[in-house]
């Protein structure tokens, strides 16, 4: 049996536990093609599409509000992830994009196809589900250490490819 004073836990024979304040935020509403070539015989080595979401979780002290992290704070930051706020890097990357690895052998076609204006190319280190969710990891724990002054941090990124397929990187 386990139970809770304040942040502090006691076990039944009365030895403390240190508890955690974590939360979560999802950023959903993105429509996004990628394509992991190395997937050979699949049809994921094919362009495929999703309406991809994410799920951060946050752990940390409690602010001043009693938050751990403030939900609408990528719309209010004071840092910025690539140069842009979070919120424009999240539809930068995400919102009707052409996501694809940088080591993809039709790399060029792709850049084409950007240049032309036919699909707004991004170019990433790798595709697919976990790599995302690695990707976005890198990307917005920094950004969260950042704007936070270390009070908290990011501990796992979950990727949704949609309500059946997901995966979890955890720092």
């Amino acid at each position: 049996m386990v139970w809770k004073k304040s942040t502090i836990l006691y076990n039944n024979k009365n030895k403390i536990i240190m508890g955690k304040f974590q939360s979560t935020k999802v950023f959903d509403g993105f429509s996004t093609v990628f394509r992991q070539w190395r997937a050979e015989g699949t049809h994921c080595q094919k362009l495929h599409g999703y309406g991809v979401s994410f799920k951060l979780w946050f752990e940390g002290e409690l602010d001043h509000r009693n938050w751990v992290w403030d939900f609408g704070g990528m719309k209010r930051a004071k840092s910025k992830i690539d140069g842009k706020s979070p919120k424009e890097w999240m539809d930068y990357m995400f919102d009707h994009t052409l996501i694809v690895a940088q080591d993809d052998p039709f790399l060029n076609a792709f850049k084409e196809m950007d240049q032309s204006g036919v699909a707004q190319v991004r170019v990433v280190p790798a595709t697919g589900a976990e790599q995302f969710a690695k990707f976005i990891f890198d990307k917005v724990a920094p950004f969260i250490q950042k704007e936070t002054e270390g009070r908290v941090k990011v501990t796992q990124v979950e990727f949704r490819e949609h309500e059946k397929n997901s995966a979890l990187y955890i720092g």
